[in-house]
């Protein structure tokens, strides 16, 4: 059974997954239209920038007429506009490349440690009108509540060293409470002028967790695909070019407090997802729902194993039922299934063969195979 412990640490591993920026014909197709430009242009920066969701955020708020700065290491690529001002520096330890600056809005994407905050909050707090915060559902402490909002309550560190000086490398099982943290010291330096969203599991196009990708790859081999539960069994998951988009426009509205940001508006049954993908991208795909004890009785684990799923468990039933209402109401739009689901399969299909021969969730078509034989067999 996956507990929450497991919930946390895949979270870590992938919820603030970094890619390498999307080939070049995949980062322009999303804007083949006008986008309209915002009331007023903005002095943006984005701590990361360069990761999974940072690049859409870039290319979104360029389009929309704004004025984008990143901050990172420099480590990684990504196709952005040649408008983007680039800052080198290390939220650990060289801040130097923020000094004597201002921005309208801050965007901070792939903080995990408080001290990260806390080192950036003693330079930037008189430096920015607004400091948004890329959070996670994971700081809530009970998943087992369904219809769990922004009042919920969230996790506290238990662990023996002072949380101010773990690396991320030893952030592993406190990754929920780690995020929490990081939120009560963006409250303490931002005091309002803090907006934190907590997304579900962000997908779609240059995600190489593959926590979702797994299904639009192994449904598009077609034939029978094993999948996990039931079909009723719930399902959240957010575009990250929605959550991107939408933080943008939280950006020019000034839209301060705390949102959930997962989706759709309603839980989506496992079941439609799978048929969703299927009948997106014109697949022969047959699918074959097996129970979740005899799948515990395998060691084949929800969410890793099982992408996007859960096993249905008192412990875990709030999980893929988290309110979104507020953020909702705060303007979150969500595009369709099937265009996540066809941008992410040829987003897959753009990687090297070498890479999509080790996928980093699902099951291996071997594993596959003889537990759909031993199945049936039973």
């Amino acid at each position: 059974m996956t507990k929450r412990r497991d919930f946390l640490k895949l979270a870590a591993a992938g919820g603030t997954a970094v890619g390498l920026g999307l080939p070049g014909r995949l980062a322009a197709s999303r804007f083949t239209g006008s986008i309209e430009p915002a009331r007023r242009g903005l002095r943006i920066l984005i701590l990361g920038g360069t990761g999974f969701t940072g690049p859409h955020q870039v290319r979104y708020a360029v389009a929309r007429g704004h004025a984008v700065t990143v901050f990172n290491r420099g480590r990684r690529q990504a196709d952005l506009p040649d408008s983007v001002e680039h800052l080198r520096g290390d939220r650990n330890d060289d801040l130097e490349s923020l000094t004597n600056r201002e921005w309208d809005v801050v965007i901070d994407n792939p903080t995990t440690l408080p001290n990260w905050v806390r080192l950036s909050g003693r330079l930037l707090e008189h430096a920015t009108d607004q400091y948004i915060f890329i959070s996670t559902i994971s700081v809530y402490s009970d998943t087992s509540r369904p219809g769990m909002d922004e009042t919920s309550p969230v996790a506290v560190y238990d662990g023996e060293a002072d949380p101010f000086t773990l690396t991320v490398q030893d952030a592993g099982r406190f990754y929920g409470s780690l995020k929490a943290l990081s939120e009560r010291e963006v409250a303490y330096w931002y005091p309002g002028r803090a907006t934190i969203i907590r997304p579900g599991l962000i997908v779609g196009p240059g995600d190489e967790s593959d926590r979702f990708t797994y299904w639009p790859a192994r449904i598009h081999r077609g034939g029978e695909v094993l999948a996990p539960g039931t079909p009723a069994d719930p399902t959240q998951i957010i575009d990250a070019r929605d959550l991107a988009e939408w933080t943008i426009r939280v950006a020019e509205n000034g839209t301060v407090g705390v949102f959930n940001a997962t989706g759709p508006d309603q839980p989506r049954p496992i079941g439609e997802m799978l048929s969703g993908i299927r009948d997106a991208i014109g697949s022969d795909a047959t699918f074959t729902f097996v129970d979740q004890d005899y799948l515990a009785q395998q060691r084949v684990r929800g969410w890793s194993d099982m992408p996007v799923w859960v096993p249905s468990r008192p412990d875990s039933a709030g999980f893929m039922r988290v309110s979104i209402a507020k953020a909702v109401a705060a303007g979150l739009t969500y595009r369709p299934l099937d265009e996540t689901a066809r941008a992410t399969l040829d987003y897959h299909e753009s990687r090297s063969a070498e890479r999509n021969a080790q996928m980093r969730a699902g099951l291996t078509a071997e594993r596959e195979r003889q537990l759909l034989a031993d199945w049936h067999s039973r």
